[in-house]
């Protein structure tokens, strides 16, 4: 009887571990959400250059976590749109490219913000990896320069 009863408890050990080991974490199927299009101004000394068309999608904790910024999206939209009106996005350097790393930052603790606690664990513009989800459109289209393909024909 006692070497049934140290079997289950031991069943149940490795049981109740085993799921522990299974918990949830930013990335996992279920917590990510994505959002919509975020079109932010690119300007340069109060000059508008253009807009950056930017697609991401937020990592929340855990499933739950997801549903709650899904419940939240157009407060968490807003607070975006607000934060890149606010300020400049663009590099000091060139102004048509965005400073994913301080943009990163600041839509996050929107979110945060939005949500309260730590819901968010962060945001991935594109798909995180080749697509980086971030594209500018000049407001003078004659400023962008012909693709090569195009630009041979026109030779």
């Amino acid at each position: 009887m006692r070497a049934i009863r140290s079997f289950v408890l031991a069943l149940s050990l490795v049981a109740f571990g085993g799921s522990a080991a299974l918990a949830e974490k930013a990335g996992d199927p279920g917590t990510n959400v994505e959002m919509p299009f975020l079109i932010a101004p690119m300007t340069k000394d109060g000059t508008l250059l253009g807009y950056a068309y930017i697609s991401s999608h937020l990592q929340a904790t855990s499933t739950s976590a997801a549903l709650d910024i899904r419940d939240k999206m157009a407060f968490i939209q807003d607070a975006f749109v607000r934060d890149v009106n606010a300020a400049p996005i663009g590099l000091a350097s060139d102004p048509t490219k965005v400073d994913t790393k301080a943009l990163n930052a600041r839509l996050v603790n929107d979110a945060k913000r939005v949500l309260g606690g730590a819901k968010v664990a962060s945001i991935v513009f594109g798909d995180g990896k080749k697509d980086t989800g971030i594209q500018f459109s000049p407001l003078h289209p004659s400023m962008t320069p012909p693709p090569p393909e195009v630009a041979a024909e026109v030779d």
